[in-house]
């Protein structure tokens, strides 16, 4: 049989960006690298931004950074290389030799022979000033200039590094790569939220096939699963991430227009003991990735964003998660003295509010909730014929402070029951194009 997980690690809104290119001489180097080197005496030149300016009758100081790290660079320069243009926020290249630093937090400082201005910046129009700490909701109002600020640029590293940790698992762990079709015909999980992709400046002519570009109804995808069931039809474990897109109107941090999604197969699954696996070890390879990799941007954090959080985070990795059923979790919420919004019932979906409750109940460490009700779950989920309960092999993994962060569950390969499973949904219809009907067929031939 088939098994399906998603790993909803990054949620956006769309932004437009633009890749910069840039090319260096050989004795050019990133500030990380500079501030991280042991070669004092060396002559080499930098570029970046200017973070800070002061100028003293016999001093010249400046902090200079690139975004390759958080901490910034300190330049020491004779006060005749100060140009009037030489302000905050101005573009630079500085050569010089490196030397050690006789301040504290810093090893070493570049002593600067040439700065040269590549742009200027007016001081009194920047929105960011020096040494001001700007809130989240001020730095929006500025989205091509809120990446120069340390939050900002932390955030993006993470990401960044987070991105290639993720890539770096799966190919360790012998998943294949799939880019799977951004627009498409089908609504995987047909809840109808999709984002319908149309010609710009078409004249539309109801009821007339010939009115599609593709002859069909185009969407932005919800999912790329159905395309990596198929190829797990002759590849065993196979994973995508990429963009992804829900035409849902609710204007919160869970239900975003766009947002990046990891979704993965695996063939020749006995089990949910197989997926969790995978879902644990991706969880800790990826955050240990992350903190080793980008200490400095995780403490700011730590410091100003989540304080206390690094010792949930260390409790996490340093156990195994713990793992209970649909029926155990009603069952604790149900007995607990806790007054929630929404009152748990068998058969209700859990709220964030339980999510969060059940997580810090089993000691503040990831939690797996597994074997759903039947009705909760989408159609392709695993009957497990229990009845009277009636659930299905279905998982989700619960963590501190944010309640569900990664879900799967195995797939039904008996043909009857998912054909059946369609029809009480009211999908048959949804799923009558020929791409899903070698979706329906795949059931009965994997294992």
């Amino acid at each position: 049989m088939f098994t399906q997980w998603r790993f909803v690690i990054f949620r956006c809104h769309a932004v437009a960006s633009t890749i910069v290119c840039r090319f260096y001489s050989a004795n050019t180097i990133r500030i990380r690298d500079a501030i991280n080197s042991q070669k004092v005496g060396d002559q080499l030149k930098i570029q970046g931004w200017v973070r800070s300016i002061r100028s003293q009758k016999e001093v010249l100081f400046l902090h200079v950074n690139d975004g390759s790290c958080l901490q910034n660079l300190q330049v020491v320069a004779d006060p005749s290389l100060h140009d009037r243009k030489l302000t905050f926020g101005s573009a630079v290249q500085i050569s010089g030799a490196l030397v050690n630093s006789l301040h504290k937090g810093q090893n070493v400082e570049l002593r600067a022979s040439d700065i040269r201005i590549i742009g200027s910046c007016d001081p009194l129009k920047f929105p960011f000033k020096i040494k001001e700490r700007h809130p989240v909701e001020y730095t929006r109002q500025f989205p091509h200039l809120r990446c120069r600020t340390n939050t900002a640029a932390s955030l993006l590293r993470v990401r960044s590094e987070a991105t290639l940790a993720i890539h770096a698992f799966f190919k360790d762990n012998g998943f294949l790569q799939i880019h799977t079709p951004i627009i498409t015909s089908n609504d995987c999980e047909g809840a109808g939220e999709l984002f319908q992709v149309e010609l710009a400046h078409k004249e539309k002519k109801q009821n007339d096939e010939r009115s599609h570009f593709f002859s069909v109804p185009a969407f932005l995808t919800v999912s790329g699963q159905l395309h990596l069931e198929a190829i797990a039809g002759a590849f065993s474990q196979v994973y995508t991430f990429g963009p992804t897109f829900r035409a849902e109107n609710s204007q919160s941090r869970r239900h975003l227009a766009e947002f990046y999604m990891v979704e993965a197969e695996m063939s020749f699954t006995e089990g949910l003991e197989d997926v969790m696996k995978v879902m644990q070890s991706l969880f800790k390879t990826v955050t240990d990735s992350v903190l080793s990799q980008c200490p400095e941007d995780v403490a700011l954090f730590h410091k100003h964003v989540s304080p206390g959080h690094k010792e949930k985070l260390d409790r996490m990795l340093q156990n195994d998660f713990k793992v209970i059923t649909y029926t155990e979790a009603v069952h604790i919420l149900k007995s607990c003295s806790h007054s929630f919004a929404f009152k748990p019932e068998w058969g209700s979906d859990l709220q964030s509010e339980h999510e969060k409750y059940l997580v810090q109940h089993c000691g503040n460490v990831p939690l797996f909730v597994t074997n759903y009700p039947y009705n909760l779950k989408p159609f392709y989920a695993r009957d497990n014929e229990d009845h009277p309960n009636h659930t299905v092999a279905a998982v989700d993994l619960l963590v501190p402070g944010i309640g569900e962060l990664c879900g799967g569950s195995l797939r039904e390969d008996r043909l009857s029951l998912l054909q059946s499973r369609l029809e009480m949904a009211g999908l048959s219809d949804v799923y009558h194009c020929d791409f899903c009907r070698w979706h329906l067929s795949l059931g009965p031939k994997t294992i």
